[in-house]
Protein backbone atom coordinates (compact mmCIF):
# COMPACT_ATOMS: atom_id res chain seq x y z
CA UNK A 1 0.00 0.00 0.00
CA UNK A 2 2.77 2.47 0.92
CA UNK A 3 5.78 2.52 -1.23
CA UNK A 4 7.74 5.08 -0.20
CA UNK A 5 10.66 4.55 2.75
CA UNK A 6 13.15 6.23 4.81
CA UNK A 7 16.74 5.25 5.71
CA UNK A 8 18.38 4.71 8.48
CA UNK A 9 21.80 5.65 9.45
CA UNK A 10 23.26 2.90 7.62
CA UNK A 11 21.74 3.71 4.36
CA UNK A 12 19.04 0.44 4.80
CA UNK A 13 15.31 1.00 4.15
CA UNK A 14 13.33 1.22 7.70
CA UNK A 15 9.19 0.31 6.95
CA UNK A 16 6.98 -0.52 9.80
CA UNK A 17 5.05 -3.41 9.38
CA UNK A 18 1.74 -3.56 11.37
CA UNK A 19 1.76 -7.49 11.55
CA UNK A 20 4.97 -7.45 13.18
CA UNK A 21 4.71 -7.43 17.29
CA UNK A 22 7.99 -5.30 17.58
CA UNK A 23 6.22 -2.99 14.73
CA UNK A 24 2.75 -2.82 15.95
CA UNK A 25 4.34 -1.76 19.57
CA UNK A 26 6.49 1.00 17.94
CA UNK A 27 2.96 2.22 16.25
CA UNK A 28 0.86 1.33 18.98
CA UNK A 29 3.19 3.50 21.81
CA UNK A 30 3.30 6.23 19.06
CA UNK A 31 -0.20 6.49 18.17
CA UNK A 32 -2.49 5.06 20.62
CA UNK A 33 -3.00 8.52 22.86
CA UNK A 34 -3.79 10.39 20.24
CA UNK A 35 -6.13 8.56 18.42
CA UNK A 36 -7.89 8.05 21.99
CA UNK A 37 -8.43 11.25 22.42
CA UNK A 38 -9.70 12.29 18.68
CA UNK A 39 -12.13 9.51 19.21
CA UNK A 40 -12.85 10.72 22.75
CA UNK A 41 -13.97 14.42 21.19
CA UNK A 42 -15.94 12.82 18.93
CA UNK A 43 -18.28 10.10 20.32
CA UNK A 44 -17.28 11.83 24.10
CA UNK A 45 -17.41 8.66 25.62
CA UNK A 46 -14.20 6.87 27.05
CA UNK A 47 -15.06 3.29 26.73
CA UNK A 48 -16.52 3.62 23.12
CA UNK A 49 -13.49 5.73 22.18
CA UNK A 50 -10.76 3.50 23.95
CA UNK A 51 -12.62 0.47 21.84
CA UNK A 52 -12.09 2.18 18.43
CA UNK A 53 -9.15 3.11 19.04
CA UNK A 54 -7.78 -0.40 19.87
CA UNK A 55 -10.23 -1.20 16.53
CA UNK A 56 -7.86 1.14 14.63
CA UNK A 57 -4.97 -0.41 15.60
CA UNK A 58 -5.93 -4.24 15.20
CA UNK A 59 -7.55 -3.10 11.24
CA UNK A 60 -3.83 -2.23 10.73
CA UNK A 61 -2.09 -5.11 12.44
CA UNK A 62 -4.95 -7.30 10.62
CA UNK A 63 -4.24 -6.03 7.42
CA UNK A 64 -0.38 -6.34 7.73
CA UNK A 65 0.14 -2.67 6.45
CA UNK A 66 3.97 -1.75 6.21
CA UNK A 67 3.95 1.55 6.67
CA UNK A 68 7.20 4.17 6.00
CA UNK A 69 7.27 5.65 9.29
CA UNK A 70 5.34 6.30 12.20
CA UNK A 71 3.78 9.50 10.64
CA UNK A 72 2.76 8.05 8.12
CA UNK A 73 0.92 5.00 10.31
CA UNK A 74 -0.10 8.11 11.94
CA UNK A 75 -1.82 10.14 9.73
CA UNK A 76 -3.69 6.24 8.39
CA UNK A 77 -5.16 5.56 11.70
CA UNK A 78 -6.31 8.83 12.39
CA UNK A 79 -8.04 8.88 9.49
CA UNK A 80 -9.95 5.46 10.26
CA UNK A 81 -10.46 6.18 14.00
CA UNK A 82 -12.22 9.55 12.84
CA UNK A 83 -14.26 7.67 10.16
CA UNK A 84 -14.96 4.96 12.91
CA UNK A 85 -16.22 7.43 15.18
CA UNK A 86 -18.32 9.49 13.10
CA UNK A 87 -20.11 5.91 11.98
CA UNK A 88 -20.15 4.91 15.85
CA UNK A 89 -22.08 8.41 16.53
CA UNK A 90 -24.46 7.75 13.52
CA UNK A 91 -25.48 4.26 14.63
CA UNK A 92 -25.73 5.54 18.11
CA UNK A 93 -28.52 8.12 16.72
CA UNK A 94 -30.28 5.76 14.60
CA UNK A 95 -30.60 3.48 17.56
CA UNK A 96 -31.79 6.51 20.02
CA UNK A 97 -34.30 7.13 17.27
CA UNK A 98 -35.96 3.66 17.09
CA UNK A 99 -35.79 3.07 20.84
CA UNK A 100 -38.20 6.72 20.82
CA UNK A 101 -40.01 5.31 18.33
CA UNK A 102 -40.84 1.92 19.90
CA UNK A 103 -41.20 3.96 23.33
CA UNK A 104 -43.99 6.62 22.00
CA UNK A 105 -45.39 4.38 19.74
CA UNK A 106 -49.21 3.39 20.35
CA UNK A 107 -49.67 -0.16 21.49
CA UNK A 108 -53.19 -0.12 22.01
CA UNK A 109 -53.43 -2.34 18.96
CA UNK A 110 -54.83 -5.53 19.25
CA UNK A 111 -55.86 -8.33 16.95
CA UNK A 112 -59.05 -10.28 17.20
CA UNK A 113 -59.03 -13.97 17.74
CA UNK A 114 -60.44 -14.61 14.35
CA UNK A 115 -56.96 -12.58 13.23
CA UNK A 116 -54.89 -14.63 15.52
CA UNK A 117 -56.48 -18.36 13.89
CA UNK A 118 -55.60 -16.78 10.32
CA UNK A 119 -52.09 -16.01 10.77
CA UNK A 120 -51.35 -19.63 13.12
CA UNK A 121 -53.35 -21.21 9.70
CA UNK A 122 -51.21 -19.04 7.19
CA UNK A 123 -48.13 -19.73 9.46
CA UNK A 124 -48.54 -23.42 9.01
CA UNK A 125 -49.44 -23.28 5.85
CA UNK A 126 -46.45 -21.36 5.05
CA UNK A 127 -43.76 -23.87 6.81
CA UNK A 128 -45.25 -26.47 4.89
CA UNK A 129 -44.64 -24.75 1.59
CA UNK A 130 -41.26 -23.39 3.05
CA UNK A 131 -40.43 -27.32 3.06
CA UNK A 132 -41.14 -27.97 -0.76
CA UNK A 133 -38.76 -25.53 -2.02
CA UNK A 134 -35.43 -26.14 -3.28
CA UNK A 135 -32.53 -27.14 0.19
CA UNK A 136 -30.91 -23.63 -1.24
CA UNK A 137 -33.61 -21.27 -1.01
CA UNK A 138 -35.27 -23.35 2.10
CA UNK A 139 -31.51 -21.96 3.99
CA UNK A 140 -31.64 -18.68 2.73
CA UNK A 141 -35.17 -17.77 3.50
CA UNK A 142 -35.07 -19.64 6.79
CA UNK A 143 -31.53 -17.48 8.09
CA UNK A 144 -33.84 -14.57 6.94
CA UNK A 145 -36.91 -14.93 8.30
CA UNK A 146 -36.70 -17.50 11.45
CA UNK A 147 -32.47 -16.29 12.04
CA UNK A 148 -33.12 -12.56 11.48
CA UNK A 149 -29.70 -12.39 9.83
CA UNK A 150 -29.11 -9.69 7.32
CA UNK A 151 -28.30 -10.34 3.73
CA UNK A 152 -24.00 -9.54 4.34
CA UNK A 153 -24.47 -12.08 7.57
CA UNK A 154 -26.63 -14.98 5.63
CA UNK A 155 -23.54 -14.75 3.10
CA UNK A 156 -20.64 -15.33 5.26
CA UNK A 157 -22.88 -18.09 6.87
CA UNK A 158 -23.32 -19.97 3.65
CA UNK A 159 -20.25 -19.00 1.98
CA UNK A 160 -22.20 -17.24 -0.96
CA UNK A 161 -22.62 -13.39 -2.06
CA UNK A 162 -24.48 -10.59 -0.70
CA UNK A 163 -26.14 -10.36 -4.39
CA UNK A 164 -26.63 -14.14 -4.33
CA UNK A 165 -28.24 -14.02 -0.70
CA UNK A 166 -30.62 -11.09 -2.76
CA UNK A 167 -31.67 -12.88 -5.14
CA UNK A 168 -32.18 -16.21 -3.59
CA UNK A 169 -34.43 -14.76 -0.94
CA UNK A 170 -36.57 -12.80 -3.63
CA UNK A 171 -36.73 -16.45 -5.31
CA UNK A 172 -37.67 -18.24 -2.37
CA UNK A 173 -40.83 -15.76 -1.70
CA UNK A 174 -41.69 -15.92 -5.23
CA UNK A 175 -41.79 -19.54 -5.11
CA UNK A 176 -43.43 -19.60 -1.59
CA UNK A 177 -46.43 -17.10 -2.71
CA UNK A 178 -47.08 -20.06 -5.86
CA UNK A 179 -47.37 -22.48 -3.50
CA UNK A 180 -49.49 -20.44 -1.24
CA UNK A 181 -51.81 -18.56 -3.41
CA UNK A 182 -52.28 -16.06 -0.86
CA UNK A 183 -51.22 -12.36 -0.29
CA UNK A 184 -50.93 -11.83 3.64
CA UNK A 185 -48.27 -15.02 4.38
CA UNK A 186 -47.01 -15.38 7.94
CA UNK A 187 -43.47 -16.76 8.21
CA UNK A 188 -43.08 -16.35 11.68
CA UNK A 189 -44.93 -14.27 14.59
Amino acid sequence: MFVNSEENQEGLTVTLNAANPVDFRTIYNATMQMLFKISYRIVNDEEAAEDLAHDSLIKANEKGLVFPSVNDAKYWLIRVVKNASLNYIKRKERERKAYEKVLYEDHRKSESGETDLLKKTSMEKAREALKKLPKNLQEVLMLREYGDLNYKEIGKVLGITEGNVKVRVFRAREQLLKLIGEEDVYLSK
